[in-house]
């Protein structure tokens, strides 16, 4: 058979429990469900980084912030990423929607890129001029909405939640899937060479803040009573770390259109901004479904495997915070489908933690290409086919964003260090799955804390030297200039070459 296509979906800012399918009632996504019921679900997937730059850096070069350098909004775009090596070897590659490079118009390892920022961002992007979306809108004599926090008096009042007015075409998430559906028609009609594989990534805006569905959608949404409330509506962060309190603080007097504040915010406000997000996410149900029936009626589902994840999530609410920034379960756990195509092992569910972390390493070995050494991650493959069990994952799981770390084991807890130096977070997942009691400075946890910290620290000195040698010369990314590691007890001095295995983290 020849080598597979991927067709990978990433949408932005989708919380963890918003499929109808995985045990979340209130929600509608006929598509999203159907990819389960034919696929793996991962229900414990930890983004590795809790913001959209660098979350999207980690997973496409597969590497942490610590090893790439990219905590926040810094350039990422002149780093290798799994993409290249797609390319390498012969994969056709392209970018549909967002894909949030630093610079903006980096290839990343695309042959071709349809580029879709934040609809809400500034039309001039770096200096490169409008993105595809906005020269789209120009077409039409329309141009993207920014600076609502300035120029609607009731920006406040809205908590993010706005309405799509505008023919639906004109949306930036339909913008991406008819784009997407026109590149798998016309990659179908005019490639030179039929057996060539293929990836495509489709990169949604949504449904990231603020949140604009169609008005038919948010009507669906708005007369649903089974709407969930905010977790831990009544925290008022004294037990957490401060930066909790600054999070909330800054998007209070934020100068952008993501200002909002939350300590004012009723349930009635909270219910009405789910009620758009929720629909937003529908809407995008929609659209993914339509791709999806475009490439299967024209052929390009045959052989062809499915991805389907978020880059984090959006507390909406929880904990009286909003968006992401933060390593709360709602603002870093994330759905996560890999669907083979149709003559393969089709659904199951994976309860066990795994990291985007994975995809880059599972995405080259879906294609047949050896993982490079650097990479951070491990292939899910195994664990998809069924020749792994479970118990193989590793230990725990990481997310990092400016000076936050985080880790997550597989026994459910969950330890967040602040590198300045400040008391951090400490959760048993099993038993406080809402996140409310730290218990950073319980006595009765405090050797656990202890031996969390080692753990959390242990990995990143390890991951550090692991990848040094990619730091050193990305150009040759297979190579190993003389790194030991103790692989056998006859091996234990530090002398000689070594090839750095995988670790057990």
């Amino acid at each position: 058979m020849n080598r597979p296509n991927i067709l990978f979906i990433l949408t932005d800012q989708q919380r963890f429990d918003t499929i109808k399918s995985q045990g979340y009632s209130w929600m509608e996504t006929p598509n999203l469900d159907k990819l389960v019921n034919k696929g793996v679900s991962f229900h414990n997937t930890y983004c590795p980084a809790a913001t959209c730059t660098p979350s999207r850096a980690a997973i496409f070069t597969g590497m942490f912030a610590h090893n790439t350098g990219t905590y926040s909004f810094q350039n990422w775009g002149h780093q290798r990423t799994f993409v290249h090596d797609l390319k390498d070897a012969g994969y056709w590659c392209a970018s549909i929607g967002k894909m949030h490079f630093e610079p903006r118009d980096a290839s990343g390892g695309f042959h071709e890129r349809t580029i879709v920022e934040n609809p809400s961002g500034t039309t001039k992007w770096g200096g490169n001029g409008d993105d595809d979306w906005g020269k789209y809108l120009s077409f039409h004599n329309r141009k993207r909405d920014n600076m609502r926090h300035i120029t609607d008096p009731n920006w406040l009042q809205k908590f993010q939640g706005v309405v799509w007015q505008d023919e639906e075409h004109l949306h930036s998430d339909a913008f991406v899937a008819n784009s997407a559906c026109g590149w798998l028609r016309n990659h179908i009609e005019t490639r030179d060479d039929p057996d060539q594989p293929w990836f495509l990534e489709i990169g949604f805006p949504g449904p990231h803040e603020p949140y604009a569905p169609p008005k038919r959608w948010l009507d669906r949404y708005m007369r649903r009573g089974d709407l969930p409330l905010p977790c831990a509506w009544n925290d008022d962060l004294s037990k957490k770390p401060p930066q909790h309190k600054a999070q909330q603080k800054f998007f209070e007097d934020c100068d952008a259109e993501s200002r909002i504040k939350m300590p004012d915010a009723t349930h009635s406000d909270i219910l009405r901004m789910r009620a758009h997000y929720y629909a937003s996410v529908s809407y995008l149900d929609e659209l993914i479904g339509e791709v999806l029936d475009k490439a299967n009626s024209i052929g390009m589902l045959e052989n062809t495997w499915i991805i389907f994840t978020s880059d984090h999530g959006d507390a909406l609410g929880d904990h009286r915070l909003s968006y992401k920034w933060l390593m709360y379960d709602s603002m870093v756990r994330v759905p996560f489908i890999i669907v083979p195509p149709k003559s393969s092992k089709a659904q199951a569910d994976i309860q066990s933690a795994v990291s985007l972390i994975d995809l880059a390493p599972t995405a080259l070995d879906i294609a047949g290409i050896p993982k490079p050494p650097y990479l951070d991650g491990q292939s899910l493959l195994p664990l998809i086919q069924g020749s792994c069990a479970e118990g193989r994952l590793p230990d725990a799981v990481f997310c990092e964003d400016n000076y936050l770390l985080m880790m997550r084991n597989q026994k459910g807890m969950k330890i967040v260090l602040y590198l300045d130096g400040t008391p951090g977070e400490l959760y048993n997942l099993n038993e406080d799955p809402e996140e409310v009691d730290n218990l950073w400075h319980s006595n009765s946890h405090r050797a656990e804390r202890d031996r969390l910290e080692v753990d959390a620290l242990k990995w990143l000195a390890r991951s550090c030297y692991r990848n040094a040698a990619y730091k050193c010369d990305p150009e040759n990314k297979n190579k190993f200039p003389g790194y030991r590691w103790p692989e056998t007890e006859e091996k234990m001095a530090l002398i000689g070459p070594g090839l750095v295995p995988r670790l057990p983290y």
